[in-house]
This record gives C-alpha cells, structure tokens and sequence, in this order.
C-alpha cells in the first residue's frame, strides 16, 4: 500500500506541474491551450531520447525544456494572431500532430514500440527505497515552480498578465506590448509542461506516444477548473482532488461486482463528469478561487 500511495503522489506532483504550467497561459493570461499534453510530450520524448542516446541528465533536462518552451514560443507566434475561439482549435490540432508524428516517425521517435530503458536519476545511490527519493525530487520540483510562479504573479509582470487577461484592449492603450507578453506566459506554460513531461517519463522509464492522447489536456483542464482558476495553490488543489478520484474510485470494483475494467473506466468518466457539473453549479470559481487584490 506505501508502494502504492507513493507511486501516486509521485503522479500527483506531475500533473500539479502541469496545470500549473497551465494556470499561467490560462488562469493568468487567458490563453486557450487545448493541446498542453503537446508540450507534456516534447519534454518526456526530447528528454528520453537524449538520455537514451548517452546524452547526460544535466543536458537532457534542460535541454527538453529548452525545447517545450521554444515550441510553445514558436506556436504562440503563430496561432496568437487568430481570434480565442482558432486558438482553441490551433493547439487542439498541434497536440493530435504531434502525437501522430510520435507513432509515425519511428526512425526518431521508435513509433509505436516507444521509448525504453529511460535512464533513472541517481537510481543506484538510492536504489533501496528510490519511489521515496524521487517522489521527494518530485515535490522538491513543484514546490520550487510554484514559489516562482507565486512570485512572478505578485510582480509587475503578473500584474500585466491579468490586465490582458481582464482586457487586453487596455492594457494595449496603457503601453503594454500585448502580443509580446502573452508569447511569454505561453512559452512559460508550455516549458513548466516539458519539465513535468520530463519527470514522468524518468519515472516510469518509458513513454509511448498513446500515453499524450488529447484527453490528458482535459484532464489538465479539469483540475484547473476544479481548484481554481488563476490561483497556484488551486491548480495544486485540483490536481490532488483530480488524480484521488480517478485512481480511488478504482477500489470500487472491490465492492461492486459488476464493475469490469471496462464499465469501471466508463464509470471514472462519469464520476469526474458528475464532480464537474455539481461545481460549476454550486461553485463555479473553484475551490480556491483567485482572490482580488491579494498581491
């Protein structure tokens, strides 16, 4: 059961970065990124890849995230000058692209097969109890992410990011590079994305392009919405809430006979469905809703 609950903080702790890395397109800047698994897996596969090849982990990494961001600046300048509603559907179609460009191009990619044998950091030193050494290294991560977004959204440039977001008509007549700012939180989005990409493929030591289907970006999405848009402490919030449903209304087949893997699969998309609508309705801005004037 330690084993276990292990395994699942340490899943925890990625997605937490994700919709983090997400808070900042969206719940700061009102930026639509329907594809943030695109950059989930630019992070796990450049990294995998790298480390696979013998490339060091102290390149690999930051190299990956080099890669997510430069990826997330490189859309950004593209689709941002499409209306909300094309933006929506640019990321959408680039996170499915890409995906397919993972299954395809195996001379690259290794197709279908994926990628093995993903080297574990300090996996030897601490091969007695290494689940708790890099569930550690995952916390240490998100903790250190979210300081620095704690930070960066009581700064000035914060602040120019929710004045877009509120209106960006204003903040342009104020003398706000727009365009300029809203390429940045993008490309920031998309680079906390490829580390958590990076952590859960060096976790599992393996990654295949199936593991990036673009519900996982719902998923994203989902927990955004469930702890609170626009708040860091919600995106962790909702991430925690998120992942123990799914993975503690697996034990109800242990009380429900009928429940197959298959109707049991059926019945975790319900239940998340279910949980969506009751909070949109009874609380629509979260659990832990952004607070105004809290900086």
């Amino acid at each position: 059961m330690i084993a276990y609950l292990t395994a699942i903080a340490t899943l925890v702790g990625v997605r937490a970065l994700l919709t983090l890395g997400l808070n900042v397109q969206w719940g700061l800047t009102g930026l639509v990124n329907l594809g943030a698994v695109a950059f989930f897996a630019v992070g796990a596969y450049t990294s995998a890849l790298l480390a696979v090849g013998g490339a060091p982990l102290v390149f690999a990494w930051p190299a990956a995230v080099g890669l997510a961001t430069a990826a997330g600046a490189g859309l950004a300048m593209v689709a941002l000058r499409l209306r909300e509603d094309y933006l929506a559907i640019v990321t959408l179609g680039f996170g499915e692209v890409l995906r397919l460009f993972l299954l395809n191009e195996a001379w690259l990619t290794r197709g279908a097969n994926g990628v093995t044998a993903i080297p574990r950091p300090l996996h030897a030193r601490f091969a007695g109890h290494y689940d708790l050494f890099y569930l550690a290294l995952v916390l240490v991560v998100v903790a250190l992410v979210y300081a620095a977004l704690e930070r960066l959204r009581r700064s000035p440039f914060g602040r120019v990011l929710r004045a877009i977001r509120e209106d960006e008509i204003v903040a342009a007549v104020a003398g706000k590079p727009v365009f300029r700012f809203k390429v940045q939180a993008f490309a920031l989005g998309a680079g906390i994305a490829g580390l958590a990409g990076i952590l859960f493929a060096h976790y599992l030591a393996y990654v295949e392009p199936n593991m990036f289907l673009p519900q996982e970006s719902l998923f994203v999405w989902l927990a955004l919405i469930l702890g609170g848009s626009g708040n860091n402490r919600g995106a962790l919030l909702g991430s925690l809430v998120l992942l123990g449903l799914l993975e503690g209304s697996r034990f109800a087949k242990d009380v429900i006979p009928f429940l197959t893997g298959v109707r049991l699969a059926a019945a975790q998309q319900i239940l998340v469905g279910v949980v969506l609508v009751v909070l949109m309705i009874r609380r629509p801005e979260g659990l832990l809703p952004e607070q105004p004037g809290s900086d």
